[in-house]
């Protein structure tokens, strides 16, 4: 078939480069290749230690995505994409240590590996974070990877298996044989009954210098006055996140939002304001209503694989292998929770002929 993929995130690219495998004329548009909230992203997956009781769905379709990232990533070219293995969410009071222990039994009794750890073994583990820290929360099998990494590698892989890019952006549902929406939240502005929005989130990169402690070797997650923050390793630093603010398009980094996150950072681990803040950054999500992605048949030639949150890099292999299931007739079964059918009205774009454009 000859299929068009508009957007070239992480989601855009994956799902490209799978239908290329698949033996579709695939050509992706996008006028900034990777550029989007797939540059910002930390890049963790964590579907594990962020499950919460009653997210069944979000688990099921994080934990079988993450089960396929080792072979996906295996599937591309270049080094390793990979920055870490191992999470650990850490408590700075009693009221987090007991959200810890709800998860840690929670996902356990879902069939995944947590384990409690006190005091003295997260500093064990990790001798950089903080001594007052109560409680952690080890999860050995979740991941992280470099986003960059991940996005080069993607590029090349499409690249290598015949995908054509054209830098300009799509206004109009293009003709083709098949069409994918997996441009984050401006897919709305192409299918306007799709519930998507966008929510901002700054990150800072890091670099460690001579005179500064090592980064953790995981992934560290936690609290502080309410708000998450997370330090993901990355090669000779850490990538610091993420605010989140409702913010319609706005892409600027707040003095308010580096502010909390270097201050929130520093409860964690006292020792990285030895380290040098060379990047500030912030990024569109796409967010759903529920915070499940929407990955499916919008038309008979039209699928849409966006609203994936914070979730975009964990959620790719799933994405684009539920994609694929979709070109081929089929549906893949751990995705069935992601249908865009549990929205109402949302195969009704309105959208007439004149707004079909011809794509070479």
């Amino acid at each position: 078939m000859h299929i068009v993929v508009i957007g070239g995130g992480v989601i855009g690219l994956s799902t490209a480069l799978r239908l290329a495998e698949d033996g579709h004329r695939v050509v992706v548009h996008d006028p900034a290749l990777g550029r989007g909230a797939s540059w910002v992203a930390g890049g963790m997956l964590a579907p594990l230690s962020e499950g919460w009781p009653g997210e069944h769905e979000l688990l099921r379709l994080g934990a079988a995505s993450l089960a396929r990232w080792p072979d996906f990533a295996g599937r591309l070219p270049g080094p390793s994409v990979f920055s870490a293995t191992g999470s650990m969410t850490v408590a700075l009071d009693s009221a987090d240590a007991s959200d810890l222990r709800t998860i840690a039994e929670w996902v356990g009794e879902q069939g995944h590996e947590l384990e409690i750890l006190g005091r003295a073994q997260v500093r064990e583990l990790e001798p950089a974070l903080a001594q007052n820290i109560r409680l952690g929360l080890l999860a050995p099998t979740e991941l992280s990877v470099d986003n960059r990494a991940l996005v080069a590698a993607l590029e090349q892989g499409c690249l290598d298996a015949g995908v054509e890019f054209v830098a300009t952006s799509i206004d109009a549902i293009p003709d083709a044989d098949q069409v994918v929406l997996a441009a984050g939240s401006r897919c709305a502005a192409l299918w306007p009954t799709l519930p998507v929005r966008p929510v901002k989130g700054e990150i800072l990169r890091l670099r460690r210098r001579p005179s500064a402690a090592p980064p953790p070797s995981r992934t560290i997650r936690g609290t502080v006055h309410g708000r998450p923050v997370y330090l993901v390793p990355r090669g000779d630093g850490l990538v610091v996140g993420a605010t989140q603010y409702e913010s319609g398009e706005d892409t600027q980094v707040t003095v308010a939002g580096v502010r909390d996150l270097i201050a929130d950072a520093e409860r964690l681990m006292p020792s990285i304001g030895e380290y040098e803040l060379y990047e500030t950054a912030a990024g569109l999500r796409p967010m759903s209503p529920d915070g499940l992605p929407l990955i499916g048949r919008l038309a008979d030639n039209v699928i849409v694989a966006t609203g994936h949150g914070r979730n975009g890099i964990l959620l790719a292999p799933i994405t684009a292998d539920a994609v694929a299931a979709l070109i081929s007739g089929e549906a893949l079964p751990e995705a069935k929770a992601a249908t865009p059918e549990r929205f109402s009205d949302i195969s009704s774009p309105q959208i007439d002929s004149s707004r079909i454009e011809r794509t070479p």
